[in-house]
C-alpha cells in the first residue's frame, strides 16, 4: 500500500520523499554534478561565465499561470511585475484594457464581487455530464453526426468510459481514508501535547511524551509519515490539507458518473463560460485562497537572488506576471486561452505554466493562444504531468499541436521531472510522465526548496510543476542576457545544451507497472536525453553567431539559425 501513497502525493506534486542517510542540500536543483556531485542545472558555473564576459541582463517578465502568488512574500515582492499603466487601488481601468485595478496581473477565476473560486470539478467530470442527455444511453451513428458532434461524441465516450471505476480503486480510497482519519488522531494529541499547531516529523522525533496516550499517538504519526515517505521537514499541517483535499476530489470522482458536479463557477465568476468573447470577467486578487503552489513555482523561478535570505532563484533580473487560473480541480480552457493572450499582450516573453488534465474541449481557444504567442515570439513553458504516464500514447493538455494549423508549435517546451540517486533510486522522478518524442527535455524536480505563502516561509515540494519553473527560469535567464534570441532559438538552446547522463546512472521508466523492472535511459523517456543545464545554455548562446531569415513554410513560425 505505500505505493499507493506515494502515488498520491507524486499525482498532488507535493511531499518529497525523506532520506534518512544523506543530507541533500537546498538547492540542490542548482549545483554541478562536477564540482558538487548532484544532478542539477550548473548555474551557479553559468553564472561565473556570464560575469566573465562582462554580461548584464536586461528585466525580463515572466508570466506564471498558476493557483496564486502570495504577493507578500519576502523573497518574492521585489520581483513581482507591477503594470506600469495602472493605478493601484482608483477602481478604474487606467490602461483600458478591460481589467480594472489589474495592478500584479489579473485572476481569471474570481467574482466582480471580490470572491474567488477555489474548487472545480475534474475536466472529465464536466464533460461527461455537458452531452451526457444527448449521447447517454442512445444509439448513436457516428456517420450522421456533423464534425463537431463527432469530436464531442468521441470526448464524451472517452470521459464515460474512464468514470467507470474499479473495485480496487475503491478499496485504496477505502483505505486512505481510514489512514487519514488515523492521522488526524494522532495529530490532535500531538498538537495538545506540544502546545503548537504546526510541527514536523524532525520535531516530532525529538519530542519526548510522557503519557501513554502522547506515546502512542508519536509511534503512530511517525509510522504512518514514514510509511509514506513524507520529508521530516514537512509541516503536519500541510500534509493533513493535502490528503484530505485528495480524499474529497476521489470522492467527488466516484460520484460524478451519477452526479453532476457543482457548478462553483456560474455562483461565483458568473461569466458565459462558452462564450470567448466575454471575456472581461475576474478580479485582482491575484493571491487566491490557495496560493502554495503558485507560489512555490514563482520562488523557483525568479526568488531574489543573493539577498541573504530564504533561497535562490534560477534568473536574477525576472519580473513575475500573477495570472490565476488553477483552482483545486481542472483549470478551464478558456482561462488558460485568455491568460496566455493577457501575457502576450502585457509583455511576458515567458509563460510558466505547472499543471496540465487529461481533457481539453476548448482545445482550440487554448490552440489560438499558444499561436498567439509563437506569432508574438513568447515561449511556454509546460509540465509533463505527475501520472508516470507515456505521453507518446496518453493525451496530456496544454500541449503543443495545433490542430487548426496541423503542426506543432516551436515556442513550446514539455519538461519532465528528474531527481538524483542520492535522492531517489533513479535520475528520473517516479512519477512523472514522459514521452521520447512529446517529452523535450527533464529537470530537476524532487524536494525542491522555494517559497511558500506567509511571508517569509519556505519548503519542500516535488512534481514536474516544479521541473517547469527550473527550465521557465533558464529560459529568462537567456533571454535575459542574450535578448537577441527568439523564443525558438532559446527553446533549441535549452534543448542541444541538456546534459546526458552517463549511461552508468540508474534510471527506471516512470511507468507504474514497470517501476521494478524496466531500467533505461533518458534517452527513451524524452526528445533530447537529457536535463536542463544552465551552464552548457549560456555557453551556447554566446558563440553562437546567427544569421537569421524567415522560414517560408506556412506550417511554422520562427527563425532558422545558420552558425558561421
Amino acid at each position: 500500500m505505500r505505493a499507493v501513497f506515494i502515488l498520491i502525493f507524486s499525482t498532488l506534486g507535493f511531499i518529497s520523499i525523506a532520506n534518512a542517510q544523506i543530507d541533500i542540500p537546498k538547492g540542490w536543483h542548482l549545483l554541478d554534478y562536477q564540482t558538487d556531485s548532484f544532478l542539477g542545472i550548473s548555474l551557479n558555473k553559468a553564472y561565473q561565465f556570464l560575469q566573465s564576459k562582462h554580461k548584464i541582463g536586461q528585466s525580463v517578465i515572466v508570466a506564471v499561470l498558476d493557483s496564486g502568488i502570495d504577493t507578500t512574500h519576502e523573497d518574492l515582492k521585489k520581483i513581482l511585475w507591477r503594470n506600469p499603466k495602472e493605478i493601484p487601488n482608483n477602481g478604474i481601468d487606467d490602461d483600458k484594457n478591460g481589467y480594472i485595478d489589474d495592478i500584479y496581473g489579473w485572476n481569471f477565476l474570481g467574482g466582480k464581487n471580490g470572491k474567488s473560486l477555489k474548487k472545480a470539478a475534474d475536466e472529465r467530470s464536466r464533460v461527461y455530464h455537458r452531452w451526457k442527455e444527448q449521447f447517454n444511453g442512445k444509439l448513436i451513428d457516428t456517420n450522421q453526426l456533423n464534425k463537431d458532434e463527432k469530436q464531442h461524441y468521441k470526448i464524451w465516450r472517452k470521459a464515460a468510459d474512464e468514470l467507470n471505476f474499479s473495485q480496487e480503486e475503491q478499496m485504496d480510497l477505502l483505505f486512505i481514508e481510514v489512514t487519514a482519519k488515523a492521522l488526524h488522531r494522532h495529530d490532535k494529541v500531538l498538537r495538545q501535547e506540544l502546545g503548537i499547531e504546526e510541527f514536523t516529523c524532525e520535531k516530532i522525533e525529538s519530542f519526548e511524551p510522557t503519557t501513554k496516550t502522547a506515546k502512542e499517538a508519536k509511534l503512530g504519526f511517525l509510522t504512518v509519515m514514514k510509511m509514506m515517505g513524507i520529508d521530516p521537514e514537512e509541516k503536519n499541517t500541510n500534509t493533513l490539507h493535502e490528503l484530505d483535499e485528495y480524499i474529497e476530489g476521489k470522492k467527488a470522482s466516484f460520484e460524478s458518473k451519477e452526479k453532476a458536479p457543482h457548478n462553483y463557477r456560474q455562483e461565483i465568476v458568473g461569466d458565459d463560460y462558452f462564450n470567448l468573447a466575454d471575456r472581461f470577467y475576474g478580479n485582482n486578487d491575484v493571491m487566491g485562497p490557495g496560493p502554495m503552489h503558485g507560489t512555490h513555482v514563482s520562488g523557483i523561478i525568479g526568488a531574489q537572488r543573493n539577498n541573504g535570505i530564504g533561497m535562490d532563484g534560477v534568473a536574477d533580473q525576472v519580473k513575475i506576471m500573477t495570472l490565476r487560473v488553477v483552482p483545486d480541480g481542472d483549470e478551464y480552457d478558456k482561462d488558460v486561452a485568455l491568460a496566455i493572450r493577457y501575457a502576450v499582450d502585457n509583455g511576458a516573453k515567458v509563460i510558466n505554466m505547472s499543471f496540465g488534465k487529461s481533457f481539453s474541449p476548448e482545445k482550440r481557444w487554448v490552440d489560438s493562444a499558444v499561436r498567439y504567442a509563437e506569432q508574438k515570439d513568447v515561449l511556454l513553458i509546460h509540465a509533463s504531468g505527475n501520472e508516470s504516464e507515456d505521453l507518446d500514447i496518453k493525451e496530456n493538455f496544454p500541449n503543443p499541436w495545433l490542430a487548426q494549423w496541423h503542426t506543432k508549435a516551436t515556442n513550446y517546451i514539455t519538461v519532465g521531472a528528474s531527481s538524483d540517486v542520492k535522492i531517489e533510486k533513479s535520475i528520473a522522478a517516479d512519477f512523472s510522465s514522459y514521452g521520447k518524442n512529446n517529452v523535450d527535455i527533464f529537470a530537476p524536480g524532487v524536494k525542491i526548496y522555494s517559497t511558500f505563502p506567509g511571508g517569509n516561509q519556505y519548503a519542500n515540494l516535488k512534481g514536474t510543476s516544479m521541473a517547469t519553473p527550473v527550465v521557465t527560469g533558464l529560459s529568462a535567464l537567456l533571454r535575459s542576457y542574450y535578448p537577441n534570441l527568439t523564443a525558438a532559438e532559446v527553446k533549441n538552446i535549452i534543448e542541444q545544451s541538456a546534459y546526458i547522463p552517463n549511461a552508468t546512472m540508474d534510471c527506471i521508466n516512470p511507468g507504474i507497472e514497470s517501476k521494478s523492472k524496466q531500467p533505461t535511459s533518458l534517452s527513451m523517456l524524452c526528445k533530447t536525453g537529457g536535463i536542463a543545464n544552465a551552464y552548457q545554455a549560456v555557453v551556447m548562446a554566446s558563440e553562437l553567431k546567427f544569421i537569421t531569415a524567415p522560414i517560408k513554410s506556412e506550417k511554422t513560425v520562427g527563425t532558422i539559425k545558420i552558425k558561421k
